[in-house]
């Protein structure tokens, strides 16, 4: 038993000192020449001009969060339709618990007009 937690303590800390390892040997190793272009703040595209603050409808929002939420369905629902005849009765129960859960979901926001695109 203790073996076991013996693992778990090594795996946690290689996986603090590497990270901590790459960024101490990246800060050591980077050349060090600022100038005024590169301690600018960075902003892709053109110099704005005008406010920069454009209001955006949430209902956008709202359209890519429900699809998200069928696309990551669809990627979770993938290994059990692979492995359907080899799963016991209670999976099958829990992908259908879980499909009823989304089409639920479904149903909420289409009442609430998330998915008319205007």
């Amino acid at each position: 038993m203790l073996n076991d937690w013996l693992y778990v303590g090594i795996f946690a800390l290689v996986s603090m000192f590497l990270p901590a390892a790459a960024i101490s040997i990246a800060a050591l190793l980077s050349p060090r020449k600022p100038n005024s272009v590169k301690n600018a703040t960075y902003e892709c595209g053109m110099e704005t001009v005008g406010p920069a603050w454009v209001q955006m409808k949430v209902q956008y929002y709202v359209f890519a969060l429900v699809f998200l939420v069928f696309d990551v369905e669809a990627v979770l629902l993938f290994p059990w339709a692979v492995a359907y005849k080899q799963l016991p009765l209670y999976a099958v129960v829990e992908a259908i618990l879980f499909i009823l859960i989304l089409l639920g979901g479904l149903l909420y926001a289409w009442r609430k007009g998330a998915l008319e695109w205007r």
